[in-house]
């Protein structure tokens, strides 16, 4: 398993950290994922096969932005 760790920008309440943990989990391969929702940090834990570019397009088509 490979881990990505990012920051994940514009999510306001529990509902916005649903959203975005929907959209990670969504993808193939995940294996666990942390977020934040008081910092935005996000840890991921995923396949090879899914690439760190695939996790920021899947936040960023759920309407947050990521760094």
């Amino acid at each position: 398993m490979n881990t990505t760790t990012l920051t994940i920008t514009g999510m306001r309440d529990e509902e916005c950290l649903r959203l975005v943990t929907n959209a990670i989990q969504d993808l193939p391969g995940i294996g666990w994922l942390e977020i934040s929702l008081a910092t935005g940090a996000a840890t991921i834990e995923h396949g090879a096969f899914v690439a760190e570019s695939d996790i920021h397009q899947a936040i960023e088509d759920a309407g947050f932005g990521v760094r």
